[in-house]
């Protein structure tokens, strides 16, 4: 048998475990250590066990996906989601779909401390969504404003997944940061217009709150401060050059601990559901990790990648037709998987035919986590949707869908736009 049926015979198999529910990363890790003894023998594929898993243990860029974790529960302990939706509502809450525009901007905001999808969605469902429908919002248009928020937190830097992305496909995760920049103002301004659309084109379901005083919006504009300056501290310290990477996650745990301490909101009890929970999310990741490595291994020693790109070529498709046919797939990834999944499970196939057809990978690691957000919002799955109809059993599932479709609409333009300017995610790298 020859190594290419040996790498189809393994991925189908892959696919059947995780279907099967167990664990991805042990799935891959399975597969990858069985068809690596396939083709060169029991011993090195249980050397490759070992090995795998300690080097990627000793990464240093990995190391900073806990503190990132830590960071965001420190910070939601100590107040910061609320605070930051509290001085976005001054500013735009009296606006037409005002509040729904509140939390895409908190959202934002929160995500530059909290670095997750589904924390992010999480923190806003508890925090922005009972606001929303206590002002009269229909219940699709809160809870769609709060999913879509929610993808948010893994698109504005820092973001756990970009550094993940950063590990596997070996990139710098600083160059990654500044490439999310752009791409993330501009799904926050393109989310902001699909508001406006809908706030004027139904206002019942978008109504508009009163407007505060000036000395009352400056007031709340000061709550912000503990989470602005994390914020600043923290990114200003990575792009300035002050801080690594590592150091400024380090820095910034520092600051949510004593922020949420002085605020008298840490006590034993909570500190240890927030080492809990990092902890837990964590090792999820290490797993999956472990797992890609041990079958992205296994996938270039068969040589498949080398048949994928060839077999693209006799195509004779254009690049970007490839790439929107990557989309494509990567949404309906992205409605199956989690991000983490959606990324690690495809990234040994596909990063090899990106670069072989001349584009950045930088480039195609935003783009990955775009679309990943995407997948988070669509059916059958859409892992922001079933969180908030977990968390809300009041509204249905075809109420958030409904509610997130403008959301989706304003990401496939954000996709189009990054497809054919890739000058949109890659300019703000090159001048840093």
């Amino acid at each position: 048998m020859d190594a290419s049926t040996i790498a189809l015979i393994g991925f189908v198999g892959m696919f059947v475990l995780i279907i099967l529910h167990v664990p991805i990363g042990v799935a891959m890790a399975v597969v990858g250590v069985g068809g690596f003894a396939a083709i060169a023998g029991l011993r090195p594929a249980l050397t490759l066990l070992a090995t795998e898993p300690a080097s990627t243990m000793s990464s240093l860029d990995l190391a900073v996906i806990p503190l990132f974790m830590l960071m965001g529960g420190l910070a939601t302990a100590g107040g910061l989601a609320r605070d930051i939706f509290s001085s976005a509502q001054a500013l735009v809450g009296h606006r037409p779909g005002g509040l729904a525009a509140t939390t895409i901007v908190a959202s934002a905001g929160f995500g530059a401390v909290c670095g997750s999808g589904v924390a992010t969605t999480a923190t806003f469902g508890r925090v922005a969504l009972p606001e929303m429908l206590e002002r009269g919002y229909s219940k699709g248009s809160a809870a769609g404003s709060v999913a879509a928020g929610g993808t948010l937190g893994i698109i504005v830097p820092p973001s756990s997944i970009m550094v993940l992305y950063a590990v596997l496909a070996e990139q710098s995760v600083l160059k990654l940061f500044s490439a999310a920049i752009v791409p993330a103002i501009l799904s926050v301004v393109l989310y902001l217009t699909a508001i406006s659309v809908v706030a004027r084109r139904n206002p019942s379901a978008m109504p508009r709150t009163k407007r505060l005083p000036v000395r009352e919006r400056v007031k709340a504009l000061g709550k912000a401060w503990g989470a602005v300056t994390l914020a600043v501290v923290v990114l200003g310290g990575i792009y300035s050059g002050v801080f690594t990477v590592n150091e400024a996650a380090a820095v910034g745990v520092v600051f949510a601990f004593f922020f949420a301490l002085f605020r008298g909101r840490l006590n034993r009890g909570t500190f240890l559901h927030v080492l809990s929970e990092a902890s837990v999310a964590t090792v999820m990741i290490y797993v999956m990790v472990f797992g890609a490595m041990i079958f992205s291994y296994f996938v270039s020693v068969t040589g498949i990648t080398g048949d994928i790109i060839g077999g693209i070529e006799h195509l004779n498709l254009p690049p970007t037709a490839v790439v929107f046919l990557l989309v494509v797939i990567y949404v309906v990834l992205g409605a199956i998987f989690d991000e983490v999944a959606a990324i690690v499970v495809t990234l040994p196939f596909v990063l090899p035919v990106i670069l072989a057809m001349g584009y950045d990978a930088v480039w195609w690691g935003i783009l990955n986590v775009s679309l990943v957000g995407i997948g988070m919002l669509t059916p059958p799955i859409g892992i922001n949707v079933m969180l908030l109809n977990s968390m809300r059993a009041d509204i249905s599932l075809s109420e958030i869908y409904s509610g997130v479709t403008p959301y989706i609409l304003a990401d496939c333009a954000r996709i189009v736009i990054l497809v054919l300017f890739p000058a949109v995610t890659l300019w703000l790298p090159s001048v840093m």
